[in-house]
């Protein structure tokens, strides 16, 4: 075997011509290679491959050759072997092989390529948890006797099948004497069955206590004497108690479970399926028998034996149900550091994804994470949050949850990191606006905002606290007359980036004595005038007229219900005609307002023009 991990190689003579099946590491590609590049083969080679996912064996297919190597003669490649083309199996664990005719060449042997094994990994510098080992009892823990075990431990090149037994003691037993227990069974099986050591690889109690079995290290595939006939490519573990009448516990279960799926998973078996299997010699499959087994199997599927118990058999699906599931109830439950909207979250960089899954930890590898389909980091078994962050634009997390198995669950959601604040196209800017001005001055503050990723939040800091929709982009409020107001504009986009915009503006009241009046005016006077005085026109076609400058104005006027027609003229352009009459006397009414966006010097001129001549001028708010 090569010590390449991603290649096996085999040599052609082994299998004898006949076919004889090789268990092996997964691979997908076969080769024949022969020391001699320059030797023609003229020999056919049929191979054929047991698939990893369904246990089946394909068809025969025939390993071609083209001749010599085209290597250039003295090159570095004329240094090479003699080989056929490749042949494409896809992931497979067995190999046989046969050849007709001629004579085979020195060296001969297939190559096994694993390209999963091959391929360069481009990774974080995030390192990969190890792969968790169950929890167990250790031999120096429950106080083996190393002194009887004479031989150094035998290893099986993997593990393609796992057998669960009982020990057919008593379950009449305190698990605090399970050690006892453990160390009484390694005598037995030393002493007084001459073995070199403890049958078992594992050991569980009825408490679901494990225990390391036989020596070698529970990471290994450590060779035991457990099952005749099948003790190659296998490991098994032993119930301690009687299992006939009477279940395993579900504690027990799901540490069979656990070591069942650590072990095979190891090797990429899927604990659910099967694997075939060829026998040593038991007592139900003679030497060299293939036979075809669930991946967790019972002792008695290979022997004449009731074990590991009629009850504890019959929970040998579950079991495998258990071992083989992949990462269940994988779950979003939280995504710190982003705001969810729609379909999509958004942060400005950095997140916490929190999830859950409903399978036990125990049963769990590790979880991967991954941005836009490239590996970012992993937590354990145990870990339920990590820490991404993300580039700005658009992405893809995926949380990959990692079955001891080798099964796996992907969860992903789309997150959209955005660094850049909302921007303000327009405004934030205050104009005049009609309506009383009875105290104070109406007003409408207006903005154009836009942003990529979509407002969350939106409304006044200042003067004053106020809400709104994220869609909004006006309010109308009132300002204190004669004094300068600051208006701030806060805007939260969902990645959580904010923008602030202010203006800062003094709408001045202009009372009527101020402007250049012609015709009939009387001047009237009362405290519901805004200055204490107002103009009113005795003849139809008198005028009053202010000129200032400014960005925006509105006029003031007092309603009453013989209050005539009044026109409105701007730089001399007539602005429209407004009924001043009313039910009822009105004081201090803004009765038309006008804005210009930018500051300039303006003329404002007011005639009576209805039938009724009297109109009551007030004066003029000019916004600066």
């Amino acid at each position: 075997m090569a010590a390449d991990e991603g290649l096996q190689s085999l040599p052609i003579g082994g299998f004898a011509r006949t076919g004889n099946a090789h268990y092996t590491r997964p691979f997908a590609l076969i080769g024949a290679t022969w020391d001699d590049p320059g030797t023609k083969l003229d020999t056919t080679i049929d191979v054929r491959a047991r698939s990893a996912a369904t246990g089946t064996w394909g068809a025969w297919q025939p390993l071609e050759s083209d001749g010599r190597s085209p290597a250039e003669p003295g090159s570095a490649d004329s240094h090479g072997r003699g080989r056929t083309d490749p042949l494409w199996v896809d992931t497979s664990d067995a190999v046989e092989a046969r050849t007709t005719g001629g004579v085979l060449p020195a060296g001969l042997r297939l190559d096994l390529i694993n390209p999963d094994v091959d391929v360069p990994r481009i990774r974080s510098r995030a390192a990969v948890p190890a792969r968790p080992v169950p929890r167990y009892v250790s031999r120096a823990a429950w106080g083996a006797d190393e002194s009887i075990v004479k031989k150094a431990p035998e290893y099986t090149p993997s593990v393609r099948a796992f057998f669960v037994h009982h020990t057919a003691t008593s379950n009449n037993y305190s698990c605090s004497d399970s050690a006892r227990i453990v160390r009484g069974i390694e005598a037995y099986h030393v002493k007084s069955n001459h073995w070199n050591d403890i049958g078992y690889n594992f050991l569980v109690d009825k408490c679901g206590t494990l225990f390391e079995g036989r020596k070698g290290g529970v990471t290994r595939p450590v060779l035991g004497a457990h099952t005749l006939g099948f003790n190659s490519y296998a490991s098994a573990i032993a119930v301690i108690g009687n299992y006939d009448g009477v279940g395993a516990s579900a504690t027990v279960r799901n540490v069979v479970a656990e070591v069942a799926a650590y072990k095979l998973g190891m090797y990429r078996v899927p604990p659910i399926g099967k694997s075939a299997m060829i026998s040593s010699g038991s007592d139900l499959f003679p030497r060299g028998t293939r036979v075809v087994l669930n991946r967790i199997s019972g002792h008695r599927d290979t022997n004449e034996t009731t074990c590991p118990g009629s009850t504890l058999y019959a929970q040998l699906p579950a079991i495998r149900r258990v071992a083989g599931a992949a990462p269940g109830g994988l779950r979003l439950r939280a995504m710190y550091g982003a705001v969810a909207a729609g379909s999509a979250y958004y942060t400005r960089g950095a997140i916490r994804p929190y999830w859950a899954v409903s399978t036990p930890t125990m049963l769990m590898n590790r979880f991967d994470l991954y941005v836009d389909g490239t590996y970012v980091s992993s937590t354990t078994s145990a870990g339920r949050i990590a820490l991404l962050r993300l580039r700005p634009g658009r992405h893809t997390v995926t949380i990959l949850a990692v079955h001891l198995s080798g099964r796996t669950t992907r969860l992903s959601r789309t997150v959209v990191a955005d660094t850049t604040p909302p921007q303000f196209v327009s405004g934030p800017s205050l104009i005049l606006r009609p309506g009383s001005l009875n105290g104070s001055i109406p007003v409408r503050l207006g903005w154009g905002i836009g942003d990529p990723s979509g407002l969350r939040q939106l409304g006044l800091t200042s003067p004053r606290p106020v809400f709104f929709g994220v869609g909004r982009r006006s309010y109308d409020t009132v300002a204190a007359p004669n004094a300068a107001s600051t208006w701030a504009v806060k805007a939260v986009d969902r990645a959580g980036n904010t923008s602030v915009g202010k203006v800062t503006r003094t709408p001045t009241v202009t009372n009527d004595a101020t402007a250049a009046h012609a015709g009939g005016w009387t001047t009237v006077r009362g405290s519901g005038y805004l200055s204490g005085t107002a103009s009113q026109s005795r003849t139809r076609g008198s005028s009053i007229a202010w000129t200032f400058t400014g960005r925006s104005a509105t006029l003031a006027v007092t309603r009453t219900p013989a209050s005539g027609n009044a026109t409105v003229y701007v730089d001399g352009v007539s602005a429209g005609t407004f009924n001043l009459a009313a039910a009822r006397t009105a004081n201090r009414v803004g009765v038309w307002a006008r804005n210009w966006g930018a500051s300039g010097r303006h003329t404002i001129r007011v005639v009576s023009s209805g039938t009724r001549p009297g109109i009551v001028v007030d004066g003029l708010v000019v916004m600066r």
